[in-house]
């Protein structure tokens, strides 16, 4: 069965490790009862930390195979109104499946839920 990563997307960029209000700890009850409810499907997934806590990684003069100068840098490497603040990986029938789930996810109602299809290059253990 096919495999959809859910990568979800908020305005703004929540810290979730630090649930100090009221309206942030209903959201993860909404999250919490989300999980529950598709737990049949879920394959995965974790919410991020805050955009300031990235680190951006690039490789200079590397175009042409590996080497080249590593280059990191702190922090989204572009500006974005909606920020990618977690994921889900699901296992579904098809891509309608796979919406129907994606529907449900609490940030779909505030910001949107971009699914992707993951490719399956088999299995490291054979």
């Amino acid at each position: 069965m096919p495999q959809y990563a859910a990568l979800i997307y908020e305005q703004g960029d929540p810290d979730w490790s630090n649930l100090d209000t009221p309206e942030k700890q209903r959201t993860m009850a909404d999250y919490g009862a989300f999980g529950a409810t598709a737990a049949a499907v879920m394959r995965g997934g974790a919410a991020l930390y805050p955009t300031t806590t990235a680190t951006t990684v690039r490789v200079e003069g590397g175009a042409g195979g590996p080497g080249g100068e590593v280059i990191t840098s702190d922090g989204p490497f572009a500006e974005s109104k909606e920020v990618l603040t977690g994921f889900y990986l699901m296992e579904c029938a098809d891509l309608d499946e796979a919406v129907r789930w994606a529907a449900q996810i609490p940030a779909a109602r505030t910001g949107q839920v971009e699914l992707r299809p993951v490719i399956d290059f088999g299995s490291p253990n054979g």
